[in-house]
């Protein structure tokens, strides 16, 4: 069976409030987890609403604010009552050290997740590297190998790997679930994707 890739930002809250449910289904379905850490800014420049966001006011209240902290009340995830105050910071090195991580044989699953967590729960700064380092050792890895080699030129272009590529298979933000090449955008598709690992839906995307 085919890994679930998995394309999304260190730094996102709706990859965030998915993440446990997310793990879970994988786990039950007997997948493991293709993580593809991207830089989300430069994906939805091109695919999404626009670098900044490009929404109204309200709309960016509503769906930035509001609906993403009702999910994860019904996740069950404890989130800020606010946007975090580091999240404009650069994500290339938390997004580097994950992959770094993969570089390294490690099993990201836990560390994406508590890095998620520490952002959107915690208010961590995911552009510090002693932030990062109690994140790592929360998720019982040594973080010094993956923080040393997260801005290297090797896994730097793994990072602009995967933003090339998620641009090319129009990703439109973060997460995105691919399951044996049909894509499920947003963790509110969760439920969908543990039906496609079951039994593939009759219509994908993109279409064949």
């Amino acid at each position: 069976m085919a890994n679930i890739e998995y394309f999304y930002s260190s730094h996102s809250g709706y990859a965030y409030v998915g993440s446990t449910r997310f793990m879970e289904i994988a786990a039950k379905a007997g997948r493991r987890i293709d993580h593809r850490p991207m830089d989300l800014r430069a994906v939805v420049a091109v695919t999404g609403p626009g670098p900044t966001n490009g929404l109204t006011e309200g709309r960016r209240t509503f769906f930035s604010g509001h609906v993403i902290r009702r999910w994860a009340e019904a996740r069950d995830a404890a989130i800020l009552d606010e946007r975090p105050t580091h999240h404009d910071h650069e994500i290339a090195l938390s997004n580097g050290m994950l992959i770094a991580g993969l570089q390294q044989g490690i099993n990201i699953d836990q560390l994406a997740h508590e890095m998620l967590q520490a952002h959107w729960r915690d208010d961590a700064d995911l552009d510090d590297r002693d932030s990062l380092a109690r994140i790592g050792e929360a998720a019982g890895v040594d973080p010094a190998p993956l923080l040393d080699a997260a801005m290297s030129g090797e896994v730097q272009a793994i990072y602009r790997k995967n933003t090339e590529e998620a641009i090319a298979r129009s990703v439109f933000g973060s997460p995105t679930y691919f399951i044996d090449g049909d894509m499920f955008y947003g963790q509110d598709n969760l439920e969908l994707v543990e039906q496609a690992l079951v039994k593939p839906f009759s219509r994908t995307w993109p279409p064949a």
